[in-house]
Formats: C-alpha cells, structure tokens, sequence
C-alpha cells in the first residue's frame, strides 16, 4: 500500500490552556512531515484575529507549511484582501478560501454590503494576485443549502475554474461516500486528483455524531452500534483507530494519494493512524539512515 501524503487542520486556541494544546499539537504531528498545517476561522468570523495570530506564530516558528482559513464573513472586499495580503506578507502563501458560515443565531449567510457576495468571488481575487496557492471546500454529501448533490459538484467545478488549486472534502464515515462523490466530479470534467478526502478521527463518537448531522453528514446505523458496544467495554479508542485506519487504506487502495486530517487539537489518535498508514516520523527515519 502507498504511504499517502497529508495535512493536518488546527483551530487557533482562544485561552491559555488551549494555546498549550495547539502547541503539544504541533510537536506531535509536525515529525510526520505534513504538505501543510491549516488554521481555522470560527463561525461568523469570529476567531478572525486569533486565526491570524496562530498562523503567524506557526509559520515562523514550526518550520510546517502553514495554510490560513479566509471567509466572506462579516469584512468587505478590501479588508478581506488585506489580511490576505498580511499573509502574503509574513510569508504565507497558502489560504483555505470559504465562504464561512453564518453567525451563530442568525437565519443564514448574508454578504457584507461591501463584501464578497460567496466564494468564488473570494477565489477569483485571490487567484488574481497571482500570491497564492488555494484550497477549497468540498461536499461528498449534501449540502444542507444546496438543493442536491449534483449542485455541489457544479459548484466545485465554478471554485476550480475561477483558480482553487485543489479541494479538501468535508469529513464522512465511508469510503464509498467518497468514491462516489469523486466519480461524480470526474463525469464533471474535474480532475480526480485534485480532491482530497477530509478524515475525522472519532476521539468522542456523542460529540462527532453531533457535528455530523450538523453539516448533512450521514451517520450508519453500523456505526452506531459499534460505537455503543466499544463505549460499554471501554475500546471506543480503539474502535476508533481501527475503522479510521481501515477507511484511509481503503481510499488509498481506491488511488487516494492525499489525506487531510481534523485533528480538533487532539493529536494522539491522528498520529496514531498515520503511524497504522506507514506515516513514520521524519527524525527517526534521519536516525536509521
């Protein structure tokens, strides 16, 4: 089986005890040599300074590729493009482009009156800057806007076509989800390639059903059972490891060069799973030779 290359996701810490988990975060994951680490925006924009701060910090001082998340939420045209170009500033060229969601308590996404009216128009000024590498978002099911999945697809295609260099899937519990969602893509004239399936480690099955029906992920009643049988027998760690690392060998047999891991800060089953794909630490493997 091919070792798949990957990248981590990260959310900047809003105290001090979660400042010292993003870093314990790091030092974890960094020796597994990631293509990028990238820093989320909280809903509504609401962590947009300390997302910039946390990706300033990482970059300079982790020596990891550093993506920042950058959403239509709440800014106008110029002050979006402005901390964009603060990124480009300090070096960082890599950004995860979004529209964001809504805050929370309102009824749905509203534009800035001075601001991108969605992603793409966020992607095709980005791309006009000619300074930057950019990932999108990607739904292998519904999503909970989008009339049907095919809409989706057309409009993965529109995030590509106005320059998104690649995409990073929503998470989901089968690789057949996936598959399917990539197909799909490739009927659309999409190169298979360029999406990247997002994988999310279930270190806490309540609160990872929980997200999941949130954003239109479905949940196997299988699962269910599992987990509920693994939770009585204190395994649920270990039931975890297992059907995370036996869902990313089943994509990586499907052709799936590349994984992309929600690592909710905790890193211990991410690395734990990246160890089980033939992921090995870099200083050790400088050490055998």
């Amino acid at each position: 089986m091919r070792t798949p290359d990957i990248s981590f996701e990260f959310f900047p810490p809003q105290t001090l005890e979660a400042s010292f988990r993003l870093w314990d975060t790091v030092n974890v994951l960094a020796p597994l040599a990631p293509r990028f680490v990238s820093v989320t925006y909280g809903a509504g924009g609401t962590t947009r300074d300390l997302t910039r701060d946390a990706v300033a910090t990482l970059h300079k001082t982790s020596g990891l590729n550093v993506a920042a998340h950058l959403t239509c939420v709440n800014a106008s045209k110029a002050e979006t493009l402005e901390i964009a170009n603060g990124f480009a500033e300090a070096g960082v060229r890599e950004i995860v482009a979004l529209r964001g969601d809504p805050p929370k308590g309102s009824d749905g996404f509203r534009p800035h009156a001075e601001g991108f009216a969605n992603s793409v128009e966020l992607i095709q000024a980005l791309a006009d800057t000619g300074k930057f590498n950019i990932r999108v978002g990607a739904y292998p099911e519904k999503h909970p806007e989008s009339p049907d999945a095919q809409a989706d697809v057309e409009w993965l295609k529109r995030k590509l076509d106005a320059g998104a260099d690649e995409a990073l899937t929503q998470f989901f519990f089968e690789s057949e989800t996936f598959f399917r969602f990539r197909d799909a893509c490739q009927k659309a004239g999409i190169d298979g390639d360029r999406i990247t399936p997002g994988i999310l480690p279930i270190e806490n099955w309540k609160g990872a059903r929980k997200f999941a029906l949130s954003c239109g992920t479905s949940v196997p009643a299988w699962l269910d059972d599992a987990f509920d049988k693994a939770i009585r027998d204190d395994r649920s760690d270990l039931l975890a490891t297992a059907l995370c690392t036996e869902m990313c060998s089943e994509l990586i047999e499907g052709g799936v060069k590349r994984l992309h891991f929600y690592t909710l800060n905790r890193p211990e089953l991410t690395r734990d799973v990246c160890h089980a794909l033939g992921v090995t630490p870099r200083v050790q493997l400088e050490n055998v030779a």
